[in-house]
């Protein structure tokens, strides 16, 4: 993902990439990584921007609306990535080491600005089509979640399926993959269950019209 911002950032007239994937040491430890350092031509303006791509579940269950985007599995959340950014990420500029790093590169994080780049795929509950998640961009949704229980329905027996590889979890479904039955799936994502682990499913339901959700074991 960050090839990508880096290639459209280099396309852009509005902003010049100065550094990139910068690695912070202590001695021979790696403490951290600088995403993006960024010129705005028109201002001459530095900017830090760290960028994040993630999936999140909108667990209603939960009542604080911040905590309601979760991981897959459980073991991530929109909040602590947000505390992640803000006291690690964002922090290592402005320590001894961050800013000798950044020195040397020619950098001075004097007036710096910093900004993130915060992208997600969000999958609301099944069948809940008025939730509400602002102030969240609600075109980050892109599919729903759902329990195996609900899974084993006749609304899902006729269509095909296919269990892309999390390196795939990024696109849209597609025509061309290897698209499996309804039984064959159930097999497939049941043993994934079992391991505590939430396979994303993409369904098609004709050559034209796919869908994509998560089965979840907890």
């Amino acid at each position: 993902m960050e090839y990508a911002c880096k290639q459209l950032l280099n396309a852009s007239k509005e902003y010049e990439v100065v550094l990139h994937n910068v690695p912070v040491r202590k001695e021979k430890q790696t403490i951290g990584e600088i995403d993006f350092i960024l010129k705005e031509t028109a201002i001459q303006q530095l900017i830090h921007v760290e960028l994040t791509y993630k999936f999140y579940l909108i667990d209603t269950a939960i009542k604080n609306p911040i905590h309601q985007l979760i991981g897959p599995n459980r073991s991530d959340a929109f909040y602590k990535k947000l505390e992640k950014i803000k006291n690690n990420q964002f922090s290592l500029i402005h320590t001894q080491i961050g800013r000798s790093a950044l020195l040397m590169e020619g950098i001075d994080t004097t007036n710096i600005k910093q900004q993130v780049c915060y992208k997600a795929q969000l999958f609301q509950p099944y069948k809940n089509y008025t939730l509400n998640i602002s102030p969240i961009n609600s075109h980050c949704i892109v599919g729903y979640w759902l329990r195996m229980a609900e899974f084993n329905s006749t609304e899902f027996i006729h269509h095909k399926f296919y269990i892309p590889t999390k390196n795939d979890w990024v696109f849209n479904p597609y025509l061309e993959v290897a698209w499996v039955s309804y039984v064959v799936a159930v097999i497939a994502i049941t043993e994934r269950l079992q391991n505590n682990s939430a396979p994303m499913v993409w369904m098609k339901k004709d050559d034209h019209e796919f869908e994509k959700f998560f089965v979840v074991w907890w």
